[in-house]
């Protein structure tokens, strides 16, 4: 068995950007245009469970440095 070359199994191109325009068109999607758009007041219901949150977020970090 040989290694097959790019010249038997040529890619076939596409214009991705194009294709996620016209999905993100269907869908209606808008950009970003604020990082306070992204808020959600009501992920933690107090903040005693942010913090605990938090703190489980700053342990893994010190545990596990990439």
């Amino acid at each position: 068995m040989t290694a097959s070359s790019s010249a038997e199994f040529p890619r076939r191109r596409t214009n991705v950007r194009a294709t996620l325009d016209a999905l993100a068109a269907r869908k209606g999607a808008r950009p970003v245009e604020s990082v306070h758009q992204l808020a959600r007041p009501e992920v933690f219901e107090s903040d005693e469970e942010l913090d605990a949150f938090l703190e489980h977020v700053h342990a893994e970090r010190d545990a596990n440095p990439a």
